[in-house]
């Protein structure tokens, strides 16, 4: 049986993660401060400096996702990690000391745009890096750093925030330290790991698929560094094995890395249809809006408006506790079968939540719902989805591919948060989670006919099997 330098490989796997710990803290720590910066900014009556707000950083994401690959797969994905770091760190410190409306905005972007380079590099890397056995697992480790990243975010928000007494108004809460410091706080405290992610990068190595694809004359120097990141990880005669893989998919005619242009061919069709519908579905299956929308029921479960945040921290540890489990499955029960479980899981539990609301069912039970919709995601959808997409393109261009699709991914997300309050006011709650029912089961019927099982294959091998069929 093969052995790895797993702490080697956990080492820089972790690293790579940091970026998706950073990303799920900075998507997720602006609705804890966002009470206390919209009265500071004066916006709490204008819903669209509100929308601004809350929607930069989605803006800033959907150009790092736009950028990204194209600067993968020319300069290699540990600079672009190291940007994302450096992006993360600027953008934590700038977001929280600027008292200037545009100014708070454009710090926004900023990290919205290390959202996008860290959401499209991050699983990549770790696919490239890491041995097929263990691909699907370690991959998962950056789902499981942006379900931790989310978790800090709302930990941090509900012990800065200082208890409210009951008839403060606006401008109490304005003069409070809460309005004006709490919040900047929130933000600043993503400093520290942003800090920790910029220095440890500098120590890991390149993709050594990336290398091994090098145009010439370059290619001599890049086997010869892949061979040693190899070697490191598993000895010589895994490391001659890989490296001839590697060489073995770069056709003789393949000068230089695959773009867009190549990406959109008849031979990459199938594949690139798979993964953008794999990235779509993931945020049209509805759960960041389960997300959103739990404190409405809490809410109707009988809890306070003053323990939201704590109960928010509930969901945040189901999502941290569902995503080990799937660590611990994704190589064992395969991608193929945890997609098709989340979909139909999903599909059950929305149809189960619509028909409540429609009979206007409150309580407890609407909490279980939520539970179960948040780990159900937890252990298929959210890891799986990044496994899948790192796994099924082609070395030649998968940076492009990854890029292409994580902007597909964050394409979803905003129409998917835009769409949700005009469903929601005209189709009612029990409408709209009828509807995302609906969306889960053609998601189950598209993967029943078009998922590949990827686990415990190569990516050579997967190259070789995806792309032959086109």
């Amino acid at each position: 049986m093969q052995q790895y330098n797993r702490a080697f490989i956990y080492f820089i796997c972790l690293v790579s993660a940091m970026g998706g710990l950073l990303f799920g803290y900075d998507w997720v720590v602006i609705g804890g401060a966002k009470p206390f910066y919209e009265l500071f900014f004066g916006i709490s009556e204008s819903p669209v400096m509100q929308g601004i707000a809350m929607s930069t950083a989605l803006v800033g994401c959907l150009v790092g996702a736009m950028v990204a690959g194209a600067l993968a797969d020319r300069y290699g994905r540990k600079p672009l990690l190291i940007t994302a770091a450096v992006l993360f760190t600027v953008s934590a410190i700038a977001t929280g000391a600027f008292s200037d409306f545009t100014l708070f905005n454009i710090a926004r972007f900023i990290g919205g745009v290390g959202i996008g380079v860290a959401s499209a590099l991050s699983p990549m890397y770790i696919a490239e890096i890491s041995p097929s056995e263990i691909r699907g697992r370690l991959v998962s480790l950056n789902q499981m750093t942006i379900v931790l990243g989310i978790l800090a975010a709302q930990i941090v928000n509900w012990q800065l925030a200082e208890p409210i007494p009951a008839g403060f108004t606006n401008g109490d809460i304005l003069a409070s330290w809460n309005g004006q410091m709490g919040w900047r706080w929130m933000f600043w405290a993503e400093t520290l790991p942003a800090a920790c992610f910029l220095v440890l990068a500098f120590f890991i190595p390149e993709s050594p698929r990336w290398q091994g694809s090098l145009p010439q004359p370059l290619r001599e120097e890049g086997s010869r560094k892949a061979f040693a990141t190899l070697f490191r990880i598993g000895g010589e005669a895994y490391a001659e094995c890989e490296l001839a893989a590697i060489e073995a998919s770069v056709s003789s005619e393949q000068q230089n890395q695959g773009g867009l242009r190549e990406l959109f061919t008849h031979r990459y069709a199938a594949v690139l249809v798979l993964g953008v519908v794999v990235a779509v579905f993931q945020q049209w299956c509805g759960t960041n809006v389960i997300f959103n929308y739990a404190q409405e029921i809490f809410q109707s479960a009988g809890y306070s408006v003053g323990d939201v945040l704590f109960n928010i921290v509930i969901t945040g540890v189901a999502n941290v506790v569902f995503t080990i489990v799937a660590l611990y499955t994704v190589d064992r029960l395969g991608r193929r079968s945890l997609m098709l479980f989340g979909a139909a899981g999903l599909g059950l539990i929305y149809l189960t939540l619509g028909t409540c609301y429609y009979l206007h069912v409150t309580g407890f039970f609407m909490v279980v719902l939520v539970v179960a919709a948040i780990a159900v995601y937890a252990m298929t959808l959210g890891p799986v989805t990044w496994v899948l997409l790192s796994e099924i393109f082609p070395n030649r261009v998968r940076g492009v591919a990854m890029a292409t699709c994580t902007f597909a991914l964050w394409t979803g997300c905003c129409t998917l948060t835009f769409s949700f309050p005009s469903l929601n006011a005209s189709l009612g709650s029990s409408g709209t989670f009828w509807i995302y029912s609906a969306i889960c089961i053609c998601g189950f019927l598209f993967f029943l006919r078009r998922c590949p099982e990827t686990n415990g294959k190569s990516l050579e091998q997967l190259e070789q099997e995806l792309t032959s069929k086109n």
